[in-house]
């Protein structure tokens, strides 16, 4: 199995506008262990996103897993219809 490793300034890089640098900051550190955690485990980053309730699209690395879920974790609550 092979893990590619994404330096802090990379998915810094990424940080989308719209989010506040720190709120990002700190969604991909939790990003970064629950992937870490699910790669001991012997998860692939499928098995990740998929703990999350998310989909994954395309060819998926663990740098894009992290991505996603981090991006996830900074998404707006949806609102709730009764």
């Amino acid at each position: 199995m092979t893990m590619i490793v994404t330096t802090h300034a990379d998915l810094s890089a990424n940080a989308p506008r719209s989010i506040s640098p720190a709120h990002w900051h700190q969604s991909v550190g939790y990003a970064r262990q629950a992937c870490a955690r699910v790669f001991r485990d012997g998860g692939s980053p499928a098995d990740a996103i998929a703990a999350f309730g998310l989909k994954a699209e395309g060819s998926l690395d663990w740098g894009r897993a992290v991505e996603v879920i981090a991006d996830a974790l900074c998404a707006r609550p949806m609102k709730r219809v009764a």
